[in-house]
């Protein structure tokens, strides 16, 4: 499986070599106002099979420390949002879907901060919905983005 995505000037962007060990939506206040939006889509995936592309003279991403323990990365250049790293969450690294270059891979399995949510936003999807963080054994398991 090789998937890509970038930032929105296209200076960042990533590849991934194995598929994602979970996918979801998060309605945690932090996710929304990290990326101005009612709502965040992202998935977890293993560093070992993940890769910065760096172009254009640009640099790695930055980093932004939003709570201890928390790294929300972004693009130097143009501001895009591109992933979340957290050290509780070992050897993982969780980017948003919204920068794959076809979003349409993406298959969310459950949600997260759930009574976090906007009143005005209606999600009757069906998946679980977990009011805090998803317990590790209860996870939703995805070998498909």
């Amino acid at each position: 499986m090789n998937i890509d995505g970038h930032c929105l000037c296209g200076k960042v962007g990533f590849s991934l070599r194995s598929e994602a060990n979970w996918s979801c939506y998060c309605h945690c206040e932090d996710c929304r106002r990290n990326c101005a939006a009612p709502i965040v889509a992202f998935f977890g995936i293993s560093l070992e099979g993940f890769s910065w592309h760096i172009k254009g003279g640009a640099q790695e991403p930055k980093f932004f420390s939003s709570s201890s323990g928390v790294k929300r990365f972004f693009c130097d250049n143009c501001g895009t949002p591109m992933a979340f790293q957290a050290e509780h969450y070992k050897g993982e690294i969780a980017l948003y879907a919204a920068t794959l270059t076809e979003p349409s891979v993406f298959q969310p399995k459950f949600h997260v901060h759930h009574k976090s949510s906007l009143s005005w936003l209606a999600m009757d999807d069906g998946l679980p919905k977990f009011q805090e963080s998803a317990p590790i054994t209860k996870i939703p398991r995805s070998r498909e983005i």
